[in-house]
């Protein structure tokens, strides 16, 4: 076996594992019980989507798409810091009966 023959075989399990991830994923966000689970599922996805352009960066040998996978883990980095600050200040906002998260006490006394 060749080095470029155990390098695709490497490739294609990590794809099929990849898609694995990523139906596990998916039944997480939908099944999630609460809006924490479902914030943690989101940012798993968007690290099975930077393996999965890092994947194809090797595939392909067009390594740009390294710095693309970068750009995308900055960006889910920042959504999952802003997701965390709203779970933070509005606590369990979906479990209960309410989905509105009150800003000040005026607006909580409406």
């Amino acid at each position: 076996m060749s080095a470029s023959e155990f390098l695709e075989i490497c490739v294609l399990i990590s794809l099929a594992l990849l898609v694995l991830s990523f139906a596990l994923i998916t039944i997480r966000i939908v099944r999630g019980p609460t809006f924490a689970d479902r914030v943690l599922a989101l940012d798993m996805l968007v690290s099975t989507g930077i393996g999965f352009i890092a994947v194809i960066g090797v595939k392909t040998g067009f390594y740009l798409y390294i710095d693309i996978a970068i750009a995308l883990g900055l960006v889910g980095f920042l959504a999952t810091v802003a997701f965390a600050r709203f779970v933070m200040h509005c606590g369990d906002v979906l479990g209960g009966e309410s989905a509105m998260c009150y800003g000040s006490d005026s607006e909580k006394q409406r």
